[in-house]
């Protein structure tokens, strides 16, 4: 699962690159209730609370704070002379992620388009999402080399079925992945005739470690606190000989493994 603090406020604004606004407010209104607050502790109730009426609708912001039951001593914090705010990123990071229930109901309506059961390997971010590893946004269903024929040849079905949920099946070549990788993948629940495999974190995280995007870097960041480096080396280079070959591949790895550990790449 998630490794994040919970509603520890200074783990969800520090340690996470998005944060759920609904779990910013929990952590906001559960921080309030300690004693005592230092300033920067309050610097940071006040500039989140902003953050989040910016983001909210009013009526919506106004009912969490009517509700909240340290509503009289946010509102002090709130009309406190704190200063400029200290947290300027805040607004960057609120972000409403993709549930995985989302992605489940997706699947499912997506199953009912198959007369047969049929198998999809699921990678990429959707992978970590209904792994439980990363919380963000994300519009792909990634499925390994190719969508079944059966499902991706009813387009105005499957069409619709994207369009309703707002999320595209789409796929990306195994290539990209480790050696070995269907031996390490998880199965999900049958939903219809889908038969849902899961592509291992530890897969995952080695494709994305030969990217150049920084979306894939800020998962690795994610990542990285929540996974055995020992096994991600050993993986590395046991089943990526072939991409660590390629001179431009290494040394996007070179660079991202340097940025997450401060190490040169294990060889």
């Amino acid at each position: 699962m998630i490794r994040h603090a919970g509603r520890d406020l200074w783990g969800l604004v520090l340690d996470q690159q998005t944060v759920d606004p609904g779990e910013l407010a929990a952590a906001v209104a559960e921080e309030a209730s300690r004693q005592p607050l230092d300033f920067r502790t309050r610097l940071l109730i006040r500039d989140s609370m902003a953050a989040l009426q910016r983001k909210w609708p009013l009526v919506r912001f106004q009912r969490w704070l009517q509700d909240c039951p340290t509503r009289r001593r946010l509102e002090a914090i709130s009309q406190e002379d704190l200063g400029k705010p200290g947290f300027p990123f805040l607004d960057q990071q609120l972000m409403e992620p993709t549930r995985p229930e989302a992605i489940l109901l997706f699947l499912r309506e997506v199953g009912g388009l198959a007369r047969r059961p049929t198998r999809v390997d699921i990678g990429g971010s959707a992978a970590l999402i209904l792994g439980g590893f990363l919380s963000r946004r994300t519009q792909d269903v990634d499925v390994v080399d190719e969508v079944p024929a059966e499902i991706r040849g009813q387009h105005a079905a499957l069409n619709a079925i994207m369009q309703r949920h707002r999320l595209e099946l789409a796929h990306f070549q195994s290539h990209y992945l480790p050696i070995r990788w269907q031996e390490r993948t998880h199965s999900l629940e049958l939903l219809g005739n889908l038969e849902p495999y899961l592509i291992d974190v530890h897969d995952v995280f080695l494709s994305k470690l030969f990217s150049a995007r920084e979306k894939d870097l800020d998962d690795l960041r994610a990542l990285s606190p929540q996974l055995d480096k020992q096994r991600l080396t050993r993986l590395l280079l046991d089943d990526c000989a072939a991409t660590l070959a390629a001179p431009a591949l290494r040394e996007r790895a070179e660079k991202n493994w340097y940025i997450l550990y401060g190490e040169t790449l294990p060889s």
